[in-house]
């Protein structure tokens, strides 16, 4: 075999795989990044009344969940996913809205 058929042949098998690599990649990415910006945001230093740390770190928790929903919807191709993905972002802009009213009520 000569040396353009092995890299021919190299190619051929790479090719494929870097595309789904760099999609999964991309993917485990956005969830990393997601997860991480959730993480850094819901280590601030609490008050000690339960409520208030309560909807301060669960601001933060649910846009966690807006953004893995958003990664699924940029990524995934199961179509009952993407409509749960669809649900759980309207449903937690909703939750933070009320939680951030909560939060302006309660200075």
């Amino acid at each position: 075999m000569t040396f353009r058929t092995l890299l021919a042949a190299a190619m051929f098998v790479a090719i494929p795989s870097a595309v789904f690599a760099d999609h999964a990649t991309s993917a485990q990415e956005g969830y990393k990044e997601a997860h991480d910006k959730m993480m850094q945001h819901m280590m601030m230093p609490m008050s000690g009344d339960a409520d208030k740390d309560f909807a301060m770190m669960m601001i933060p928790h649910h846009q966690g969940a807006i953004d893995m929903a958003e990664v699924e919807l940029k990524f995934g191709k199961d179509e009952t996913l993407r409509a749960m993905a669809e649900k759980i972002i309207e449903a937690q802009k909703k939750e933070i809205k009320e939680m951030k009213d909560w939060q302006a009520a309660h200075p």
